[in-house]
């Protein structure tokens, strides 16, 4: 047998191992109960310093929009231990630990991503529990998006799975929608197996996660049974939570009017709205057709969803300019979108800016209606008390073009930056480094307290270094 050798601890050893208790402590007090995965990211720096000031970040002069409060003008946005502590005029920035200005830009909710396929892994081809699918935080917090929902790459079967390898290891807030599918979105006809179609285990499986899984999602599906919506909504009831269809192949046995006016409820989400591909449009008119309007009629929710085939500017332009707006818009992303039409959550924005609609409204639709969409009324707003999570927008101008599914485009005269993202109270992205100090100057902020406002590393050393003096050129 292998003997080891015992050594006495040095000092050293000793309190690195007493601040990594103290880092793991924290770290587990940051778990809300319930909520499946951590509050904010992971810190990239040391243990806190106690902050005893009133704020932890403040963000000055910004245009605040916030759906939900009916907010619409220059004011300032406070956060403390990860929430939003106030909003309001000409608060003191001697009372934040860091405090950033915003003039000239757009501050919002954290954009909610209603739609994306994230359930990455190196596993199995052609497959959005596989290959299909992009890693979360490469996409999201560029583009203001502090959470995002997984449209039903995964069923009941691997949604642990899931969960392990995504979820819990991703910054950006990840939800799910089940796949009703038990086997989640796969290729070789697994989406069509009517046989793992199975509301009550989906909707059991729903119940061990409240808050985390937020949706029953049914897509793709081909045949001409009902059976894959009905028992969707055998699990929504189950779970309490909505349904969101992607309605696959156009049957004429199972009629898009009457999905939307007899099968789904009050709540359940349409998605790919003007795609075109399966009766969205009047082909007379070029309005929305009777199936759309009993649908709205009654209460469900109609989503973008723009993906890589999905959106197409024939449909979309007529149903807008006649008075059927999308509610929530959602990018559908995956390997075939992110680099084609869709690209990201603020291109499909700026499509919407490019149409008509107005600043508010895309706003809305990409924060508080989503968070009213999956029934998490603490996200898309800026309440006090609400989670820190938002985004600093700036707003291009000049000439811009926005493609379709069918390589098609609109022009348009707005584009939409993300300067700055917040999650859960940190800077998790800053584009211009609007949060940051000159290298050559003093710190603006005790480098001590950075880990309350930031997750990137703050120099925390002396003053600032005197410029380098280029050395003499010979003559």
């Amino acid at each position: 047998m292998m003997k080891f050798e015992k050594r006495p601890l040095s000092f050293c050893s000793v309190l690195c191992t007493c601040f990594f208790l103290l880092g793991v402590s924290q770290a587990q007090q940051s778990q809300p109960a319930g909520q499946g995965q951590p509050a904010a990211p992971p810190r990239r720096g040391f243990v806190d310093a106690p902050n005893t000031l009133p704020y932890d970040l403040l963000l000055t002069h910004g245009h605040v929009i916030d759906a939900k409060n009916h907010v619409d003008k220059v004011t300032d946005v406070a956060i403390k231990d990860g929430l939003i502590a106030r909003v309001g005029d000409n608060l003191n920035s001697k009372d934040a630990a860091k405090t950033i200005d915003v003039t000239g830009y757009y501050v919002t909710p954290g954009l909610i991503d209603l739609h994306m396929h994230v359930y990455a892994t190196p596993g199995e081809k052609n497959s959005y529990a596989g290959d299909n699918s992009i890693w979360p935080d490469g996409f999201t917090f560029r583009n203001g998006v502090t959470t995002g929902v997984d449209a039903g790459s995964s069923g009941w079967r691997n949604f642990p799975d899931f969960k392990e390898h995504v979820i819990d290891r991703s910054e950006t807030r990840v939800l799910a929608m089940l796949n009703i599918v038990g086997a989640g979105m796969r290729p070789n006809g697994i989406e069509q197996n009517l046989d793992d179609m199975d509301g009550a285990a989906t909707g059991q499986m729903a119940l061990k996660y409240p808050g985390v899984i937020v949706g029953v999602k049914s897509a793709h599906f081909t045949g001409p049974e009902w059976k894959p919506y009905d028992e969707a909504v055998k699990a929504g009831n189950i779970a309490d939570i909505p349904v969101m269809i992607d309605y696959g192949s156009r049957r004429i046995e199972r009629p898009l009017y009457d999905l939307l006016a007899t099968h789904l409820r009050k709540g359940d989400i349409y998605t790919h709205a003007f795609s075109g591909h399966r009766g969205e449009q009047d082909s007379t008119t070029l309005k929305a057709s009777a199936a759309m309007l009993i649908g709205r009629k009654r209460g469900i929710y109609f989503d973008a969803g723009t993906g890589g085939g999905s959106f197409a500017w024939s449909v979309a332009i007529p149903l807008l300019q006649n008075g059927f707006p999308p509610d929530s818009l959602s990018t559908d992303l995956h390997i075939d979108s992110m680099n084609s039409g869709t690209k990201d959550m603020l291109n499909v924005a700026d499509k919407f800016l490019a149409m008509g609609q107005s600043l508010q409204t895309v706003i809305q639709e990409v924060t508080w209606n989503p968070a009213q969409e999956i029934r998490q009324p603490q996200l898309g707003n800026l309440s006090v008390g609400s989670p820190a999570d938002v985004a600093v927008l700036s707003e291009e101008q000049g000439k811009f073009g926005f493609a379709d599914m069918y390589n098609t485009k609109l022009m348009g005269d707005t584009k939409l930056i993300c300067q700055l993202t917040v999650r859960s109270g940190k800077i998790v992205y800053d584009l211009n480094g609007i949060s940051m100090d000159m290298w050559n100057e003093p710190a603006s902020s005790d480098p001590k307290l950075s880990p309350h406002w930031t997750t990137f590393r703050l120099r925390s050393f002396g003053t600032a270094r005197p410029p380098v003096q280029a050395p003499a050129t010979k003559k």
